[in-house]
C-alpha cells in the first residue's frame, strides 16, 4: 500500500520561488555597510532567471557542468541557483588549490563553462590552457573593465537576456544539482555529487530549532567560503528562509569582520576555528559590538574549549561546534545542549559545548573498531566514526577509490571519535594524524587545544616524528600571540600542559615558528609540517 501524497520533488525551483514571493524586500548584500552594494530578493530572483536564460543561450544543458571560481558575492549566489534550476550541475572551483589540482579537476568533471571573478583571472590564466572541455569563459568584472574576446562579460551577457522568467524543467529529485572536490591533501582530489534532493532536506536540517535554527529573522553572514562544500549549505538554507543575507566577499580579516557584524547586525555566522582564533586578536586590542549575535557555529576543526569560553564570558557570543565533510554536504552533527543538561556547572558546560554534538535528523552514526565491529557509546571508546543518511555520498564521482571507503553501507569518514551515552560526539583526529606512542594512541587535537590554552599561543599543532623505542612521539609546533614571541618558553609550556594531559602525552619537543601553514580550505595542514620536519631528531631520540 502506498500513500496518498503528491508526487512532489524535493529541488531547488522551489526554494527560489518561495523566497521571491514571499520575501521579495529582504536585501542581500555584498559589501558590508555599503548600501549601494546590495539588491532585494526580487531583483535577484530576476538575475537569476537572466543568467539562467543566459547559459542556456550559450549552449548549457542539463546535465552539463558549469564551474565557478569566484569569491562569495551577489554573482556566485546567482550561480548558486541558475546553474541546478537549469538542471545543469553547479561545480564550485576551490580558488585555494593549486593550477595543476585545478587543471585536475577540471578536466575530470569536463567542465563546459566557466565563470571567474576579474580578479581570479590570473589563477585561472595558469591552468586554462591545460583545460580542453571549456568551452566559454564568463567574466565577472569588479572595476567597470570588460574582458578580451573570446570571454564574455557576466553583467553584459544578463542585460541582453529577456524579462520573461525561465521556464524550468521538472527535474528529478535524485538529479545531480552540484558537484564539489576534496580539497586533496592526499592523492587528487575527489568528486562529491550532490543531489537536489540532498541539498533541499540538508536546508531543512539547517533550520531545525535543534541545529542552525535559521530564519526570516536572521541576518546571516557568509563567510565560509561558497567555493567549498555548499558554503556549509548556509546560502541554499538562508535563500529558502528569506533570511538577510551579507556575503563576505574576500573580506575573511579580523576588521572586516568585526565590521559586518556591527555596521549589519548580523544574527548568524560561521566559520572555521582561525577565523575566531584572529578575531580574537584583534577584540583584544579593539573594541566592537557583536551584541547583535545569537551563534557562532565552528567547524572544519576542533575549537579549543578555551576560546569558546572566553567569546562568552567576554562578549557573550555563544559558539556551537558541528562536524562534517565535503561528502556529507556538509552538516551531519552540531551541539544542542539537551534541557536536562543546561543547568551543568560552568566547566561540564563548557566541556559540553566544545564537544561536537549530535547527529542532526536525518544522519545516523557509529564508530567502529579495527576488526569492523561497532563500539560503545561510552565516551572513553575510541573508534572510526561512521555516518550514512540522505546527504552523505554513496560514492566518489569516476574515481576508484570509492571502494575503500564504506563498510555495510556506512561512510568510512577516516576520523576517530568518541561517543558518549548521550550521544554527543568528540572528535579526537584524524586517523593519519594520531600520535601512536608505544601501542597507544595520542590525539594531537586535545594536546593542541590543551596548548592553545596558554594566554601567549595564538595557534599550536601537533604532527608525530619517528622514534625507535616508542614509534612515534608529539612534536608541538606553536605559533606565539604577537607580543609575546620573546617571551614565550618551551619550559613555560610544558609547565603549563603538566596539570592538562597525561604525563606520556607531554610533546618530546615544542619548536616555535612563524606560522602553520593552512589548506585551502583554513585548517592546520598537518602534511605540509610533516614534510616541513620530515627527519627531525627529538632530543630524546
Amino acid at each position: 500500500m502506498h500513500g496518498l501524497m503528491m508526487d512532489f520533488p524535493l529541488t531547488l525551483p522551489h526554494l527560489l520561488e518561495r523566497a521571491a514571493k514571499l520575501y521579495p524586500s529582504k536585501p542581500i548584500v555584498w559589501r558590508a555597510g555599503d548600501p549601494s552594494a546590495r539588491y532585494t530578493y526580487a531583483h535577484f530572483h530576476r538575475r537569476v532567471h537572466r543568467l539562467a536564460h543566459a547559459l542556456a543561450s550559450l549552449g548549457v544543458k542539463p546535465g552539463d557542468r558549469v564551474a565557478t571560481l569566484c569569491w562569495n558575492t551577489q554573482r556566485h549566489l546567482e550561480m548558486y541557483f541558475a546553474v541546478p534550476c537549469l538542471g545543469a550541475v553547479l561545480h564550485t572551483l576551490n580558488l585555494r588549490l593549486g593550477a595543476d589540482q585545478l587543471a585536475y579537476i577540471v578536466n575530470h568533471a569536463e567542465d563546459t563553462v566557466l565563470v571567474v571573478d576579474e580578479s581570479l583571472l590570473p589563477l585561472l590564466n595558469e591552468f586554462r590552457g591545460n583545460t580542453p572541455s571549456l568551452q566559454t569563459v564568463i567574466v565577472a568584472a569588479e572595476t567597470g573593465t570588460r574582458p578580451s574576446a573570446p570571454d564574455l562579460d557576466y553583467d553584459d551577457l544578463l542585460a541582453a537576456q529577456p524579462e520573461d522568467p525561465f521556464p524550468w524543467p521538472r527535474l528529478e529529485e535524485n538529479a545531480a544539482a552540484a558537484t564539489c572536490y576534496t580539497s586533496g591533501t592526499t592523492g587528487n582530489p575527489k568528486g562529491v555529487v550532490y543531489s537536489h534532493r540532498a541539498l533541499f532536506l540538508h536546508s531543512f536540517a539547517l533550520c531545525l530549532a535543534d541545529s542552525f535554527a535559521l530564519s526570516e529573522r536572521d541576518s546571516v553572514l557568509q563567510l565560509v567560503p561558497m567555493f567549498h562544500a555548499n558554503g556549509w549549505g548556509i546560502p541554499y538554507a538562508a535563500v529558502m528562509t528569506g533570511a538577510k543575507l551579507v556575503l563576505a566577499g574576500r573580506g575573511l580579516q579580523p576588521e572586516s569582520i568585526a565590521s559586518a557584524i556591527e555596521s549589519e547586525r548580523v544574527t548568524f555566522t560561521a566559520g572555521v576555528p582561525t577565523l575566531w582564533m584572529t578575531l580574537r586578536a584583534h577584540l583584544e586590542r579593539h573594541s566592537a559590538d557583536l551584541s547583535s549575535l545569537r551563534m557562532v557555529v565552528v567547524a572544519g576543526s576542533a575549537m579549543p574549549r578555551d576560546l569558546i569560553e572566553w567569546y562568552a564570558r567576554a562578549n557573550g557570543v555563544p559558539f556551537r561546534l558541528a562536524w562534517g565533510m565535503t561528502e556529507t554536504t556538509p552538516i551531519a552533527t552540531f551541539v544542542s545542549p539537551k534541557s536536562h543538561l543546561q543547568s551543568l556547572p560552568q566547566k561540564e558546560w563548557f566541556d559540553l559545548l566544545a564537544r561536537h554534538g549530535m547527529p542532526v535528523p536525518g544522519v545516523e552514526v557509529r564508530i567502529v573498531g579495527p576488526e569492523g565491529s561497532a563500539l560503545p557509546w561510552d565516551a572513553a571508546t575510541m573508534g572510526e566514526l561512521q555516518v550514512r543518511g540522505p546527504w552523505v555520498t554513496s560514492g566518489y564521482y569516476r574515481d576508484d577509490r570509492s571502494e575503500g571507503s564504506f563498510q555495510d553501507g556506512w561512510f568510512r569518514t577516516g576520523d576517530v571519535a568518541t561517543i558518549d551515552p548521550e550521544g554527543y560526539i568528540q572528535i579526537m583526529d584524524r586517523t593519519k594524524d594520531l600520535v601512536k606512542s608505544g601501542g597507544e594512541w595520542i590525539p594531537s587535537v586535545d594536546l593542541e587545544n590543551a596548548i592553545m590554552a596558554h594566554p601567549k599561543v595564538l595557534e599550536a599543532a601537533v604532527i608525530a616524528v619517528p622514534h625507535p623505542k616508542w614509534q612515534e612521539r608529539p612534536l608541538a609546533c606553536v605559533v606565539a600571540r604577537p607580543g609575546a614571541e620573546d617571551a614565550l618558553t618551551k619550559a613555560e609550556l610544558l609547565a603549563h600542559l603538566a596539570s592538562r594531559v597525561p604525563k606520556w602525552w607531554l610533546p618530546d619537543d615544542i619548536v616555535l615558528i612563524d606560522a602553520i601553514p593552512k589548506t585551502s580550505v583554513g585548517k592546520f595542514n598537518k602534511r605540509a609540517l610533516r614534510d616541513q620536519f620530515r627527519g627531525y631528531r627529538l632530543p630524546s631520540d
